[in-house]
């Protein structure tokens, strides 16, 4: 493109406008939901989510994925502050892996104790950073009353019906929301998305939060009586 001539007033005005244009273009997230196909791709058939009053968003991850750990910090802060009309969940992943799958129970054992919250990253730290064995039912035993839990009170939780329960209905959307790769953020049973490209993980969830808008706008307006 060749230099315009900014002697005449008009070229001044093009200037500027070139200059704003450029500047608001470098603002824009770098993940835009309105791209199908890159940004974010459509679920079919649509699934129901457990919670119909709101708009539901899953995490598909496993502990044992360092990308899910890399994700974790930002996926966990953006999960605390989304608003009263979105539900979240995390749906651990085995892609039929033993070890991934001693993960999968580890994680409803600690849900049903009340304890996944506050060992949460701290199972993501123990396998990467320091190579702990959590991929057996021996080695999670060891882990675990290291952090104080009582063990027999977690092995009932490890076998425990409810535990079986969970992990079924896990496999059950995985199949259905056909998970290839984690972390996946499914909206609304509607949209899926996967980190890609330059804008990574922290595009992913912009572009969550504008398929969240997304499906708001186009939900039915409760009647009210």
């Amino acid at each position: 493109m060749s230099r315009p001539d900014f002697t005449h007033d008009a070229s001044r005005r093009q200037f500027h406008r070139f200059v704003l244009a450029s500047l608001a273009a470098s603002a824009l997230p770098a993940a835009f939901a309105g791209t199908a196909g890159t940004d974010w791709q459509a679920i079919s058939p649509p699934q129901k989510g457990d919670d119909p009053g709101r708009i539901e968003v899953l995490e598909f991850f496993s502990w044992g994925c360092p990308h899910c750990r890399d994700f974790n910090p930002l996926v966990s802060r953006w999960a605390g502050k989304l608003p009263k009309d979105v539900a979240f969940r995390r749906v651990p992943v085995t892609f039929g892996r033993a070890a991934w799958e001693n993960l999968s129970r580890l994680f409803y054992a600690l849900e049903i104790m009340g304890e996944l919250k506050r060992l949460d990253e701290a199972v993501f730290s123990a396998i990467h950073d320091h190579h702990i064995d959590l991929y057996t039912e021996a080695g999670t035993q060891t882990w675990v009353r290291q952090q104080g839990l009582d063990a027999r009170r977690f092995g009932d939780a490890f076998h425990d019906f409810s535990t079986e329960t969970r992990m079924a209905r896990a496999e059950q959307l995985i199949n259905a929301y056909d998970v290839k790769s984690v972390p996946m953020l499914a909206v609304a049973g509607r949209y899926k998305l996967i980190a890609q490209g330059p804008s990574g993980h922290a595009g992913m969830l912009a572009s969550a939060d504008e398929l969240i808008a997304k499906v708001r706008k186009e939900r039915p307006k409760a009647v009210k009586r």
